[in-house]
């Protein structure tokens, strides 16, 4: 901005090619969603999961117990109710293995996510996208203003030394 004159930046003229490269890279280099659906299916068999399942069975055996069965109830055990919650999550892990390897096939089918990033920087403002540079490369561009202004200092004490001698 050069008084009330905008002159507008090198970012938003080449924002769609930007953009663009910027999807290509985040999804080729930096976010795989194969490594988000791996991590999936390994979560979806850990111990933690495991527990929270034989956790809920527990709760739903207790609680269809004290509404439908409940002089059932003190005749069944804590550790009887453990071990059918146990042999439940037993019984339903494979079927969990499954259901989270058809997640994540129908995840990486449905989520590109260069056309995620490339639609996302496509549509952010102008302005949003010269901040989001400039605090990404504040360093850099400092870096390029002060190699500018030693070469222009330079440059011009040589013009000053040739025009000077004669």
């Amino acid at each position: 901005r050069l008084g009330i004159v905008t002159i507008q930046g090198i970012f938003p003229k080449r924002q769609k090619a930007f953009a663009e490269k910027l999807g290509a890279v985040v999804a080729n280099e930096l976010f795989s969603i194969k490594e988000v659906t791996s991590k999936l299916i390994e979560k979806s068999d850990s111990q933690e999961v495991l527990n929270e399942i034989r956790n809920g069975i527990r709760a739903a055996i207790d609680e269809f117990m004290e509404k439908n069965l409940a002089l059932a109830n003190f005749l069944v055990s804590d550790k009887m109710k453990w071990d059918i919650a146990h042999q439940m999550t037993e019984v339903f892990r494979p079927q969990l293995r499954r259901l989270a390897k058809r997640m994540s096939r129908e995840i990486e089918n449905d989520m590109d996510v260069e056309t995620i990033v490339r639609e996302k920087v496509a549509n952010f403002s102008s302005d949003k996208l010269e901040e989001i540079l400039f605090a990404i490369m504040k360093r850099e561009f400092r870096f390029v203003e002060m190699v500018g202004a030693v070469l222009g200092f330079l440059i011009g004490s040589g013009q000053l030394a040739i025009t000077w001698t004669y």
